[in-house]
C-alpha cells in the first residue's frame, strides 16, 4: 500500500485530489493538512510515499516546507504558479499540476511517478527547485528553518550575520544562531544586496549591523558590528563593502 498527503490550504483543491485519487485502490490518503506546518508534522509521523503539495501556501511556502523535510518523499506539485516558472523543473523527476486540473492530467501525474518513485529523485527535484525558489518574494524577507520539533521564520531584519558551517550556513541573530542547509552562495543571490555583503569566504554580514572597520596588520580589514562581532574582511570583501557604502 502506498501512504500519501494531501497539502494544501484550499479546502476545494484538496477535496479534488481526494476525489482523483479513489481511482487508485493501491493508494492510502493517511491524511489532509491545509498548511506547511501540519505538512512537516504529517511527513514525520507517517513517513508517506508520496505528497501533493501546493506551491503558494500561507505560513510558509510549500517549497519552504520541503527545506524542512530530512527524508524527502516523492512530490506531485499542484499549484496555480505561473506555467512559465514551471517550465524550469518541468524536466526533472518531480511532476506538476496546474489548477485546475483534470483526472486524466492526475492520472499522466500519477504514471510519472510511478516510474520514478525514489527519493533520490526527489531530492535532486527539490535542489533543482533553487533558483526559482530564490525568486519568491518570502525568500527575500524571511528565513524558515527547524529546531527540534520546532519551525522558527526568521525576519531578515534580525540577522547580524550568516556564517558558513560546513554544509550548513550559519544565521546568527540577536536571539540565537541557527542552522540551514543552503550555500553562502545561495544567499549571496537571495537576499538584497544593498542589506547584505558577501565580505568573506565564510561571511556575509547585515550592512544595518555595521559599526565600523578597522584596519589590521599587512592590509588586511575587519568589520566590527554592534553586538562587538568583528567580521573578517577578505581583499574582494573589503573592495565589495567599500563599493556597496561608498567609500
Amino acid at each position: 500500500m502506498i501512504k500519501c498527503l494531501v497539502i494544501d490550504d484550499e479546502p476545494l483543491a484538496r477535496s479534488i485530489v481526494c476525489e482523483y485519487l479513489q481511482a487508485y485502490q493501491h493508494v492510502q490518503l493517511v491524511q489532509e493538512c491545509a498548511n506547511g506546518f501540519e505538512g512537516v508534522k504529517a511527513i514525520q509521523q507517517h513517513q508517506p510515499d508520496l505528497i501533493f503539495l501546493d506551491i503558494q501556501m500561507p505560513k510558509i511556502n510549500g517549497f519552504e516546507m520541503l527545506e524542512l523535510v530530512e527524508q524527502v518523499p516523492g512530490v506531485i506539485f499542484t499549484t496555480a504558479f505561473d506555467e512559465y516558472a514551471i517550465k524550469a523543473f518541468e524536466t526533472n523527476a518531480v511532476d506538476y499540476l496546474l489548477k485546475p486540473f483534470t483526472q486524466e492530467r492526475f492520472d499522466t501525474a500519477m504514471q510519472k511517478w510511478t516510474q520514478k518513485q525514489t527519493q533520490t529523485s526527489a531530492v535532486t527535484a527539490v535542489k533543482a527547485l533553487e533558483e526559482v525558489t530564490a525568486k519568491q518574494p518570502e525568500e527575500q524577507v524571511r528565513i524558515v528553518v527547524k529546531v527540534n520539533n520546532d519551525i522558527r521564520i526568521i525576519p531578515v531584519q534580525d540577522i547580524l550575520y550568516l556564517e558558513a558551517y560546513d554544509d550548513y550556513v550559519k544565521i546568527h541573530t540577536g536571539s540565537g544562531c541557527f542552522l540551514k542547509k543552503k550555500t553562502m552562495g545561495y544567499y549571496e543571490k537571495t537576499l538584497a544586496a544593498d542589506q547584505f555583503v558577501r565580505v568573506h569566504r565564510s561571511f556575509m554580514l547585515a550592512l544595518p549591523q555595521l559599526t565600523r572597520i578597522e584596519p589590521l596588520e599587512k592590509d588586511s580589514h575587519v568589520a566590527l558590528l554592534k553586538s562587538g562581532m568583528r567580521i573578517p574582511l577578505s581583499r574582494a570583501g573589503y573592495t565589495k563593502l567599500k563599493a556597496v557604502l561608498g567609500i
